[in-house]
């Protein structure tokens, strides 16, 4: 468990659409699916023709924010895509998606493709969680679903999210809308999420941001940064 925050400090980001006003003792850094199925070179993505450096520009800047979560103590959860190596928890129409021989379960680069315990199913290196930060392992695309999210989230009393992670249109952009009818507050750091397709991540952050954000607020990590280094750890 994160240690707690020893001292209320409301922190403000600029921010699309308006400044993002949030609690350190109330809010949690999601890093979502930052794994080398995905993000690894020669990795189960690019087997795929996708070009893996449009999700790994992310781990430099998630990196930092990670580095300055920790050090105020932020809670900190990270989650992983997959399912159970029976796929009993995979369903038909999920499985069922992709090229023949590169669908979920099959044998790919890292081990069989998105099958939790496989070498290919974990976090990178880079972004590696430390002890006492949760991992949620989920089967489907929102990392509430069918997962001990908002329980975990519940018991630390935890209001705002800062959302990290890959893909923007995928699994960040059906979080942030679960965590919205959730009733949470979310920050989606545009340069640490990424996509494989530039456009559908252009896009896919301005429909969180719009109508006075509909889904919550788009901001970069710089000033997020910032804004973290006048808050008292």
């Amino acid at each position: 468990m994160s240690r707690p925050v020893a001292h209320r400090h409301l922190v403000q980001v600029p921010a699309r659409p308006a400044a993002y006003a949030f609690e350190p003792a109330t809010t949690a850094l999601l890093v979502i699916d930052m794994q080398r199925d995905f993000l690894e070179p020669g990795g189960f993505g690019e087997s795929l023709g996708n070009d893996v450096s449009q999700l790994r520009r992310t781990i430099d800047p998630l990196r930092r924010v990670l580095a300055a979560a920790r050090a105020l103590g932020l809670t900190v959860v990270h989650t992983r895509e997959g399912h159970l190596p029976d796929l009993s928890d995979c369903p038909p129409a999920k499985r069922q998606r992709g090229a023949p021989s590169r669908r979920i379960g099959d044998p790919g680069p890292y081990g069989r493709i998105l099958i939790r315990g496989e070498y290919g199913h974990d976090i990178v290196d880079e972004l590696a969680p430390v002890p006492g930060e949760p991992v949620i392992d989920k089967p489907g695309k929102g990392a509430f679903y069918a997962t001990e999210l908002d329980g975990l989230l519940g018991e630390r009393s935890i209001t705002s999210l800062l959302v990290t992670g890959v893909t923007t249109e995928v699994c960040v952009h059906t979080t942030v809308r679960e965590a919205n009818d959730r009733g949470y507050e979310c920050l989606v750091l545009a340069d640490c999420v990424g996509s494989y397709f530039p456009q559908f991540h252009t896009v896919g952050l301005e429909m969180i941001a719009a109508q006075g954000g509909i889904f919550g607020w788009v901001a970069d990590s710089t000033d997020l940064l910032a804004a973290l280094g006048t808050a008292t750890p």
